[in-house]
């Protein structure tokens, strides 16, 4: 059996022809299926015989989440409605969710994107993947098993939540894998530490994702997990789910899977092309999505494109981590402010925990925002006031804002199965 089932191995000139084929594709299909990129198209005067080479393809508007909430319960869809196998969904700002359809194909992709990231990540059919993300609508879970099937692992689909069965099956099926939200292996790597568990378990990587992390709460659920490798995953429901991407071990930056998918990073505001290396907004175009095909789809992640080939010798493409969104920017005080640039200030402090809350009020028609900071185990309060001085200092000189520390005793914040809420914003119920 070859060493690699699953992972692409394309050189620059047959990606280069297979992202141009697909592109052509994709556009001919979206224009000719779906009214709405139709009218998108005529609106933008390109029609897709335009659409010859990829560097055509700045001459096509983008879409959005606006797109998919005009066009519900199916939006931009390209296929008869008889031939949709699956839908999923993720939340929606104003109500209404964001649904996307899926043919067979569109279902068999999204499986082997998750099994290269298996395959990737190191994995082998011997090993035991416990999946503790979510279910249902929501594509994780399905993502992670869809993928672990194809790879061939033995698949323990628990979901997330009910922490007691999670231990008790993490250990009785000798699970060698967890895929899950960093807080949640966070959680679960505080459980087995706390049982005192982990010379039962056989636990040695966790591919993780859905939330920003800090390197603290990353390195914390290596440590307490005794883990051997830990891996970032991207994705979201747009692009069938998670599996776009996934660090190696080199962690130089996520390889993305680019004969399934063209990224372009664009400045949010004018939707140019930044600088090789900037950091801008991830704009996406499907090659082979047939029920929801994506062409120039503003994700609102906020990345960079990292050019040159990645230490472990891969031709893969790579972008860095997903560093914010242009959506959940907070503004404080005229600033724009991302939780990532606090999280980054306070990897600073060894003394510090990973775990973080941004509490922002309003009063008097003034603005305040709180911010509290798990101590670190092992260290004690009588250096509090020091940090919350050196914090407030820090902060202000990376965000050009003055904000209120708050430094607590270690469990004190709330954990999550699921994404850490690291904002809570008072400000309109503050009068």
């Amino acid at each position: 059996m070859s060493q690699h089932r699953f992972l692409p191995h394309l050189d620059p000139e047959t990606l280069h022809r297979v992202q141009t084929e697909g592109l052509r594709w994709t556009v001919r299909h979206a224009y000719a299926n779906c009214p709405a990129y139709k009218a998108k198209f005529d609106a933008a005067g390109v029609h897709p015989d335009d659409i010859r080479t990829l560097d055509d393809i700045v001459r096509l508007p983008t879409a959005s989440v606006e797109d998919l909430r005009e066009g519900y319960p199916l939006p931009l869809l390209s296929v008869p409605e008889s031939d949709v196998v699956r839908i999923h969904a993720s939340s929606g700002t104003t109500g209404k969710r964001k649904i996307l359809a899926y043919t067979q194909n569109d279902v068999d992709t999204f499986a082997l994107q998750m099994a290269r990231c298996y395959e990737l990540a190191g994995l082998t059919r011997e090993d035991r993947v416990q999946i503790a993300v979510g279910y249902g609508l929501w594509t994780a879970g399905a993502g992670f098993q869809l993928g672990s099937e194809k790879f061939g692992a033995l698949t323990v689909p628990v979901g997330p939540g009910n922490l007691e069965m999670q231990l008790q099956l993490l250990v009785d099926m000798g699970v060698t894998c967890l895929g899950s939200t960093a807080s949640m292996a966070l959680l679960m790597a505080e459980e087995v530490e706390r049982n005192g568990l982990l010379d039962k378990v056989k636990l040695r990587k966790v591919i993780f994702g859905a939330e920003t992390h800090s390197p603290r709460m990353r390195a914390a659920f290596e440590q307490k997990l005794g883990l051997t490798g830990s891996y970032d995953i991207a994705g979201m429901t747009e692009m069938y789910g998670p599996g776009t991407g996934l660090e190696c071990d080199a962690r130089e930056g996520l390889h993305y899977w680019a004969d399934l998918f063209i990224i372009e990073i664009l400045d949010p505001a004018t939707l140019q092309p930044v600088a090789p290396g900037e950091v801008g907004e991830m704009v996406v175009t499907s090659l082979r999505k047939e029920a929801s095909p994506l062409v120039r789809y503003r994700t609102r992640d906020l990345t960079r494109m990292l050019p040159g080939q990645c230490s472990c010798g891969r031709c893969i493409p790579r972008h860095d981590h997903i560093l914010g969104r242009s959506d959940d920017m907070i503004i404080f005080r005229g600033v724009n402010i991302y939780p990532g640039q606090i999280a980054d200030v306070l990897h600073e402090f060894p003394v510090l925990g990973s775990e973080y809350h941004i509490q922002l009020t309003r009063t008097d028609g003034r603005d305040a925002m709180l911010l509290q900071v798990e101590r670190q185990e092992g260290n004690t309060a009588d250096t509090d006031a020091g940090l919350v001085r050196e914090v407030g200092d820090r902060l202000h000189k990376k965000l050009m804002a003055r904000v209120a520390v708050q430094v607590v005793d270690p469990g004190v914040l709330p954990r999550s199965f699921g994404k850490s809420k690291r904002v809570t914003d008072m400000r309109m119920t503050d009068g």
